[in-house]
């Protein structure tokens, strides 16, 4: 079929889903899943689920909302990778499994939908600022739980922002886009007040980052002012 992979199970995946009583053929349940590539469990947040459409395409399910079977892998680009080429959607289906050639690339622009939309939801609802002075004044006052910088921001200009502080700092997306959700033409830095809206911004910044593999960051503590100048660059941008 023209425009897309269609794949059958070869016999170099494990086939732990055919003993029975697999755990794989219980119902989606607890913190949990299992990836279908990797066949290591991991909490549920941290990956990627798919279902198979009545036509049995593969289709991402970022929130995890769509009917059917789920089929799990760790969010990663390798992982996702061998999963298309050695058939693990058709294994883990048991059957003909389309593959769209464009699969990675539209789960990391799902992703990084999802990440602006958070980031958006927590500035309208007053838990997010942007701007270097905005955000220095809640770290000082210690109302902040996740720090966004843009990906494209010096990083002696973040270590600066954070100091010592041990907060979360993620860099999902650049600064032209980030400063799009506040109105501005440009934001390198945004504070997000802690709670379950940082909580989910951190999550699919960190699922994004292993999905696109490149030139995205993620972690807790960042880069420290002693490996760059705290002195340098005069007025921090916004």
């Amino acid at each position: 079929m023209a425009g897309r992979r269609t794949t059958n199970a070869p016999a170099d995946i494990a086939d732990a889903a055919d003993a029975p009583g697999d755990p794989e053929e219980e119902a989606e349940r607890g913190p949990l899943r299992r990836c279908i590539v990797t066949r290591e469990r991991q909490a549920k947040e941290l990956m990627l689920r798919f279902v198979l459409s009545p036509e049995r395409a593969v289709v991402p399910d970022l929130g995890e909302r769509l009917p059917g079977r789920g089929m799990w892998l760790s969010a990663k680009a390798d992982v996702i990778e061998r999963a298309v080429t050695r058939g693990a959607f058709a294994k883990a289906s048991r059957g003909v499994a389309h593959v769209p050639p464009d699969l990675r690339a539209r789960i990391e622009d799902g992703l990084r939908g999802r990440v602006r939309d958070l980031v958006g939801f927590a500035r309208r609802a007053g838990q997010a600022v942007s701007g270097w002075q905005a955000a220095r004044e809640w770290l000082q006052a210690g109302r902040v739980g996740l720090v966004v910088q843009a990906a494209d921001g010096s990083p002696a200009e973040r270590a600066r922002l954070v100091g010592l502080r041990q907060v979360p700092v993620v860099a999902p997306m650049g600064a032209a886009e980030l400063g799009a959700l506040f109105g501005r033409d440009r934001a390198v830095h945004v504070a997000v007040a802690p709670g379950r809206l940082a909580e989910r911004i951190a999550a699919e910044a960190a699922r994004l980052a292993g999905v696109a593999a490149a030139g995205l960051e993620t972690g807790g503590a960042p880069p420290r002012a002693a490996h760059g100048d705290p002195a340098a660059g005069g007025t921090p941008a916004g």
